[in-house]
């Protein structure tokens, strides 16, 4: 355990950010088993709706830091690929 304010305070900045992006991630996660879900159905709304979901779930973890504008723009390529498939 950390012995300085600083560090004690910096321990407990690290919990809630860590708490804040495994909340992302695993929004993530979800959104993209629904997706692959929805791609095996052959839905096309059902498709569309769940890319939908994916792109707002990805712009708001960019908007946060968690994930990098190039690895969300190569992520939703790649899913717009399986769409056209």
């Amino acid at each position: 355990m950390a012995n300085h304010s600083s560090a004690k305070k910096r321990s407990r900045q690290n919990k809630v950010k860590n708490a804040v992006n495994s909340q992302y991630l695993s929004m993530f996660r979800t959104a993209i088993n629904k997706f692959n879900s929805s791609i095996k159905s052959n839905k096309k709304e059902d498709i569309q709706k769940s890319f939908s979901d994916v792109n707002s779930i990805l712009a708001k973890a960019a908007k946060k830091g968690i994930f990098k504008k190039e690895n969300i723009s190569r992520k939703l390529s790649s899913l717009s690929k399986q769409i056209q498939k």
